[in-house]
């Protein structure tokens, strides 16, 4: 007998490399189509061309970080207009929380970009190294000859690409995107440009080719939240064990009559991206992508079997099948009060954004008071207070805008630098003029401690108005 102590146990478990078989199914094409269409919009979107005046490049979607402005096509976000971002931001939220209540995690499952780029990662895989099983001999085998060198190598460079593309469609976004590509490819992009693409290519890379499920198991926060959206009328991805327990071969003699109608084929865990068997129950790691009902139901009809043993079901109606009776129909678990809920506050708060989009000027103009001094006094005894206007051209165009006010009839207006009451402001910028506010020796205004009155902003071109509430201080008395 040894006297050695036994070696404590690992609390480390080294990760099985996955390998999904092939599956065709409507979920399979449904996730081929929302791949093609969010890649599609990703990488082609910098390109679509939308007329922005001289002054800015000629792209639909532009991130203008100089300017901390945003275009989307005919929209234009400027810095003092983020409650625009905030209430996207608070709509992509909510339409989480609604699509996990009322379908599980069918943003993991087929929109996640982790989800579309390891999709299309395992699909250059499947090309160049062959299905599943061709995949597995491949990996077992330890002898770094020749072919599997060039099939990784081939795989690699093609996973290079892709991330590549990727890396470069998101700067893109960032300039002009022809100038940018040139500018790249000549060697005379901005160091950060090179920084961000190197960041993001390997980000890719690595996440897509070699990390893929772990992502979604170990550094999303989403699975852990899930469970708090959803309940037991929520529509996700189970198995009918009372249907398909005791499961079995189905050879005859062998008392098949009794067995359920799983085959235990393991076709359900074979096509699974994540590597879970969905017939263990609810797990974490199901991003109920729904390849495995496709599987399973290939495999149903093949032996004569119904389908949906894997299927998208409630809890809520186990107890309805297990007796026989047909389970409620889907509207009745989409429609309840909480998905009712997040439909209501998501609709909301889209409405009200829109509305804003809609009311929301094409001029603004806001007002500072220079406070020191607070007043000054002419030679003539006229009293003048300076202000700070500043002044906000949203046109693509420079605009002549004319300067104001309404109140005591004896305040006038004087620009600095122009005897004109217009200044000519810049196209898609803002332009800071000072100006003053005079009232006459003996008027009100000019004895009056604090006089009240507006600045008015037109736009000559288009006769748009804007408008601003200040004060005049007078002499104290």
């Amino acid at each position: 007998m040894s006297d050695q102590p036994n070696p404590a146990p690992s609390l480390y478990a080294a990760r099985e490399p996955i390998f999904p078989r092939r599956v065709k199914g409507p979920f399979r094409s449904l996730k081929w189509i929302i791949m093609i269409i969010t890649l599609g919009i990703y990488y082609v979107m910098p390109w679509l061309r939308w007329d922005r005046g001289p002054e800015l490049p000629d792209q639909a979607v532009l991130v203008d970080l100089a300017n901390r402005r945003f275009f989307f096509f005919w929209i234009e976000i400027w810095p003092h207009e983020f409650y625009f971002v905030a209430g996207l931001l608070i709509m992509a939220g909510l339409g989480l929380f609604l699509f996990t209540s009322a379908l599980g995690r069918v943003w993991c499952g087929y929109t996640c970009p982790q989800t579309v780029w390891t999709d299309l990662f395992i699909l250059v895989e499947r090309w160049i190294e062959g299905d599943r099983n061709a995949r597995l001999r491949l990996h077992r085998q330890k002898k770094m000859d020749m072919r599997k060198m060039r099939l990784r190598l081939t795989k690699w460079v093609v996973w290079f690409l892709i991330a590549l593309a990727t890396g470069g469609a998101w700067v893109f976004y960032f300039t002009d995107a022809p100038t940018l590509a040139v500018d790249l490819v000549t060697g005379q992009a901005h160091p950060v440009a090179y920084t961000t693409m190197l960041i993001l290519t390997a980000t890719t890379f690595v996440f897509g080719g070699f990390a893929r499920e772990q992502i979604c198991i170990y550094a999303c926060p989403w699975p852990r939240i899930q469970a708090a959206m959803m309940d037991e009328d929520t529509l996700t991805i189970g198995y009918r064990e009372w249907r398909g327990e005791p499961r079995g071969k189905h050879r005859k003699g062998d008392g098949a009559e009794n067995l359920g109608d799983c085959i235990d084929c393991m076709a359900c865990v074979n096509v699974c991206p994540m590597g879970i068997d969905i017939r263990d129950g609810q797990q974490m790691a199901c991003i109920t992508c729904g390849l495995c009902i496709d599987a399973c139901d290939d495999i149903m009809e093949k032996i004569g079997k119904p389908r949906g043993l894997v299927d998208y079901l409630a809890l809520s109606d186990e107890p309805r099948e297990r007796a026989g009776q047909k389970p409620r129909s889907v509207w009745a678990h989409v429609f309840r009060p909480r998905v009712i809920l997040y439909t209501t506050l998501w609709s909301l708060v889209g409405v009200g954004l829109v509305f804003a989009l809609f009311i929301r000027p094409e001029i603004e103009m806001t007002v500072a008071p220079v406070r020191n001094p607070t007043f000054v006094t002419l030679a003539d005894g006229s009293i003048r207070n300076t202000y700070d206007v500043r002044l906000l051209n949203k046109h693509g165009e420079q605009r002549p805008f004319r300067i104001t006010l309404t109140g005591p009839n004896d305040l006038r207006v004087q620009l600095e630098g122009t005897p004109y009451e217009a200044v000519d402001v810049p196209s898609s910028s803002t332009h800071l003029q000072r100006v003053y506010v005079i009232a006459p020796p003996s008027s009100d205004a000019a004895e009056s401690e604090r006089t009240e009155f507006r600045f008015w902003v037109e736009d000559l071109t288009n006769g748009d108005r804007a408008y601003n509430d200040t004060i005049f201080n007078g002499r104290t008395q």
